[in-house]
């Protein structure tokens, strides 16, 4: 659980070390942009002083603006409009286009011309030719004139529509429209050197906008009585021709009244078809009749009497009583007569009639049924023929009264849209020249009283911080591009070697002097860095041996690295015996600094074995100085030899310490070879010119040869820069209250 918290909350030392690092990150920033405040301060004091001067000869600029507010729709004097079609639009395209309107060449043209601008000392590059140029202007102005005559042409002025055009241009430049918002406030801004002038070319602009919207409404106008007059024509002709085929078409069909007469075609109907219903219904019941009669003619007329029909006549009822009473009387008499008997044979006589003239009126009846239903049947065909002629006559009024309702829908649009046009064309003539702009002026341009530009203040803030800017971020990118250690952290940092000393900058010093710095007791920061240096010699010796050899080397010629190493062997030299070696064969100063001549004996002439070490040991100061001795061309055959090592094994017996003043690294491989005999070596770099690649490619030369590298000093460090700069580098030595009796 703990690990777990631990994961989620870092540590609260890992937390003080990223805010510590962020914080030294930007204390770097700053001590780079310290080191540099005067120079940037200089940058800042030349870049406002020019400022000042470049805006006091600017020229005022001063702005005049007039407002005008413009409708989307005209203002409707009258109850219609004069427009042929209404704009369509959004209010902000609308005085987006209008805007453009106010900015045209030709408005712009119309107040060049109206106000005569090109006599106006604004506008002096129109009057005098675009062909200079900003380039050949400057040249002239520092006279190279004489030596390039092209340069003296000049082009000639321009005159009339050439003028007029390169007024308008600029004239075009500085004019500026802009809607106001979401309203339909217009605001035409024009900005000159004269505020008068900047004034009234503001008024003429806005108000030749208004007169040329005024001219566009009247030939608007115009154009659109033109067109429809002869629109109206051929309506005319339209309308004309459309009645004539009105008229035809009547006169063709005979028509006076197609209403009239489809009203009585359909009464006739109706009448018809009612009484052709009665014939139907008459027809069916004579059919059933005559069916009947005809179903019952197989059985003889006897029983064609007892159809419904036949039975309902009242002469065959009275007949038919008739021969029922003389049946029955003949039957009474049979009963008493024989049949010959003449009351027998009379009444038989009378039956026989009965039945005759039963048999007659039932045939007639028959007969009279048989007409009943071909009368009837005649009658429905009839009747249905007429309806159908009537119909026929209805779906005929139908077609001409649809084709005579077309041709009179045609002649009434006509005439409507004649009527229309007409009426159109006498309100667009009475208003043709009446004065209904969407556009008025609100403000008319006052003559400003202060100029809008330059802000001179503003400027000078701006080009004052625009030169810290610039100052800072060179400051910044100076010290990003450089390659050289300003501090013990980068040099521990970029080199992974502990710094032993800091040793201060020495001006305006000889060798001679340098040398001795250490007992000047009037130097104390320089003889502490020495003192400190010393320090971490001795206790970085092992407890069981000691660094006996110590070597001083560097990256590269002109680092300090001699004066360093007769400084710290004169320390070492107040508390030990010993010995001071210049191994530096190609390049030796040691005996320059202290003052012994240059062909005196020394090491080449040791290892050569032409001089004893009495001879070429000398003891100056407390230390014993062993010089370059005689010159020699093979310096690095000579440190590689059996001979040298003899040496160092015979002077080893009789010192504590011996210091060898090396070589450096990057330019010959001497130190290489010395770095075999050496105990401990210390690295010299120049703070302010040694490159830290190549510090870093001679330190890894010597850590290839398992060379014992102790630590580095930082050598010509400006501690009264460093101090400006923020950072401490004399170690508070003045703070301890130096002394003089210091060992």
């Amino acid at each position: 659980m703990e690990s777990h918290l631990q994961i989620i909350n870092p540590p609260l030392r890992t937390v003080r070390a990223n805010r510590a690092d962020d914080s030294f990150q930007l204390l770097k920033l700053w001590r780079a942009i310290w080191q540099r405040k005067w120079p940037i301060a200089a940058l800042v004091v030349i870049v406002t002083l020019v400022a000042v001067v470049a805006v006091s000869v600017m020229t005022p600029v001063y702005r005049a603006t007039a407002t005008l507010v413009i409708d989307e729709k005209k203002n409707q004097v009258v109850t219609f409009s004069t427009d042929t079609a209404a704009a369509e639009g959004s209010n902000s395209q609308y005085l987006e286009t209008q805007a453009e309107l106010i900015r045209s060449r030709s408005l712009a043209t119309n107040v060049v011309k109206d106000l005569d601008l090109a006599a106006e000392p604004q506008f002096a590059a129109a009057q005098k030719g675009q062909s200079g140029g900003l380039i050949k202007g400057l040249m002239i102005k520092a006279g190279l004139g004489a030596i390039f005559p092209s340069l003296n042409v000049q082009a000639p002025a321009p005159t009339g529509t050439a003028l007029v055009d390169g007024v308008t241009r600029q004239f075009m430049d500085t004019v500026t429209v802009e809607p106001q918002g979401k309203s339909q406030l217009v605001k035409v801004q024009v900005e000159m050197i004269d505020p008068n002038t900047a004034a009234k070319a503001a008024n003429a602009l806005v108000q030749g906008y208004i007169e040329s919207q005024n001219l566009a409404s009247v030939g608007s106008s115009q154009t659109a009585s033109t067109w429809m007059n002869g629109r109206l024509e051929e309506l005319g002709k339209q309308l004309k021709d459309s009645e004539a085929r009105l008229q035809a078409y009547r006169e063709q069909e005979g028509l006076v009244d197609v209403k009239g007469v489809g009203t009585i075609s359909a009464a006739e109907l109706a009448a018809t078809s009612e009484r052709m219903i009665d014939a139907r219904r008459a027809r069916a019941e004579a059919e059933s009749q005559f069916r009947q009669v005809q179903g019952m003619r197989q059985g003889g007329w006897e029983r064609l009497v007892s159809v419904p029909a036949v039975m309902a006549d009242p002469v065959v009822q009275q007949f038919k009583a008739e021969q029922a009473k003389a049946g029955a009387r003949l039957d009474e008499l049979s009963s008493r007569y024989g049949p010959q008997h003449p009351a027998m044979e009379a009444a038989r006589s009378q039956f026989n009639a009965a039945t005759a003239s039963l048999k007659g009126q039932v045939e007639q009846v028959v007969a009279g049924i048989e007409r009943n239903y071909q009368l009837a049947a005649a009658n429905e065909g009839s009747l249905k023929s007429s309806v159908n002629t009537n119909k026929s006559q209805i779906q005929d009024i139908s077609r001409k009264e649809f084709k005579l309702q077309a041709l009179q829908r045609e002649v009434d649009s006509n005439l409507q849209l004649y009527d229309t046009f007409m009426t159109r064309l006498k309100e667009t003539a009475a208003t043709g020249d009446l004065d209904s702009t969407n556009t008025r002026i609100v403000d008319l341009a006052s003559v400003p009283s202060s100029p809008i530009k330059p802000n001179k203040p503003l400027i000078v803030v701006l080009a004052a911080l625009l030169a810290t800017m610039v100052g800072c971020g060179l400051a910044l990118l100076k010290n990003a591009l450089r390659n050289t250690f300003t501090s013990p952290e980068e040099v521990e940092g970029r080199l992974n070697l502990p710094v032993l000393g800091i040793v201060p900058l020495m001006k305006s010093r000889k060798r001679k002097d340098l040398a001795k710095l250490f007992s000047d007791q009037t130097h104390h920061r320089f003889s502490e860095s020495i003192r400190s240096i010393r320090t971490g010699v001795v206790l970085a010796s092992p407890a069981d041996r000691q660094h006996q050899f110590i070597m001083m080397t560097s990256t590269v010629p002109g680092e300090g690295k001699t004066t360093v190493c007769i400084n710290l062997a004169r320390a070492l030299g107040r508390m030990e015996r010993v010995l001071l070696i210049d191994a530096d064969l190609r390049r030796p100063t040691l005996a320059e600094a202290f003052g012994i001549a240059k062909d005196a004996p020394g090491l080449t002439d040791m290892i050569n074995g032409t001089a004893l070490p009495a001879d070429c040991i000398r003891q100056i100061d407390g230390i014993d100085v062993l010089c370059s001795g005689t010159f020699t061309s093979t310096p690095l055959e000579l440190l590689s030899s059996p001979q040298f090592a003899q040496v160092l094994d015979l002077l080893k017996g009789k010192y504590h310490r011996i210091v060898i003043d090396s070589p450096p690294v990057q330019p010959v491989s001497d130190a290489m070879v010395l770095s075999t005999f050496a105990d401990s070596i210390i690295y010299v770099v120049k703070s302010p010119t040694t490159s830290v690649t190549l510090a870093q490619k001679g330190i890894s030369q010597l850590l290839q040869h398992n060379a014992p590298l102790k630590g580095v000093v930082m050598n010509y460090v400006d501690i009264k820069k460093s101090l400006r700069s923020g950072q401490r580098f004399d170690g508070y030595y003045d703070y301890y209250g130096y002394s003089s009796k210091t060992p």
